[in-house]
């Protein structure tokens, strides 16, 4: 008797742009920008790839809509009404999280950076910065700065635990590199060493916000003109 394949389940509900995307945020997350094919969406959204292509032209617009449906929530959502510093702060601390969350979104950042995702970052930084007294003439050298910590420790503490391998944790990331840094040659690497324990036990995110403290404090002194 002739076996019967079995076919996927039909979809209940009709197929969307938002949906969409969401299922490919969904998808990148467990297998990054390799995974994220059109054949592999559909398997997930249970239908074909030409009912995708009717709602996105291709990989390039998915990615990018994606990208700005993570990012929207961190550049919207910092801080309304805050001080300029506290927005900066609050701006940079959403956009760690939710590199952290996905770590795909550090690169797709990066490489566009003429799509709205980064253009937002940039004018909301560019915005804060001005409001905080910075004179025209300082203000690109002062936003450029903040985006490239920000998009640069992010991204560097998304891709950490995965040097070990996937399913590696952050704790056993640490705890991995203290190890080799305690190792070190002492003649060689007397502070690197010295910093081993401090790397075991140090918490990114607050490393990260006394980073992001000191870029401010640095605008602050030698930009923004006295009152």
């Amino acid at each position: 008797m002739a076996t019967r394949t079995r076919r996927p389940e039909r979809r209940e509900q009709p197929l969307s742009r938002e949906g969409i995307v969401r299922a490919a945020v969904e998808l990148l997350d467990v297998s990054g920008e390799a995974g994220l094919t059109f054949r592999a969406l559909a398997e997930r959204l249970a239908t074909g790839p030409g009912a995708i292509y009717w709602h996105v032209s291709g990989k390039g617009e998915l990615l990018a809509a994606a990208t700005e449906a993570v990012i929207a929530a961190p550049v919207f959502g910092a801080a309304a009404g805050a001080a300029p510093r506290e927005a900066v702060r609050a701006l940079a601390l959403g956009v760690f999280d939710a590199i952290d969350a996905h770590p795909w979104l550090g690169v797709q950042l990066a490489i566009n950076p003429l799509r709205a995702p980064m253009l937002r970052i940039f004018e909301s930084l560019g915005q804060q910065v001005r409001a905080l007294g910075v004179p025209p003439a300082a203000e690109f050298t002062a936003v450029s700065a903040l985006l490239n910590y920000i998009l640069g420790v992010g991204s560097q503490n998304a891709a950490n635990p995965r040097a070990l391998g996937p399913g590696t944790g952050r704790a056993e990331f640490l705890g991995a590199a203290a190890d080799a840094w305690a190792g070190l040659d002492p003649d060689e690497y007397p502070f690197t060493r010295s910093a081993a324990e401090r790397l075991r036990h140090h918490d990114d995110r607050a490393e990260y916000l006394a980073g992001l403290d000191l870029i401010l404090a640095g605008i602050t002194a030698q930009l923004v003109p006295p009152r």
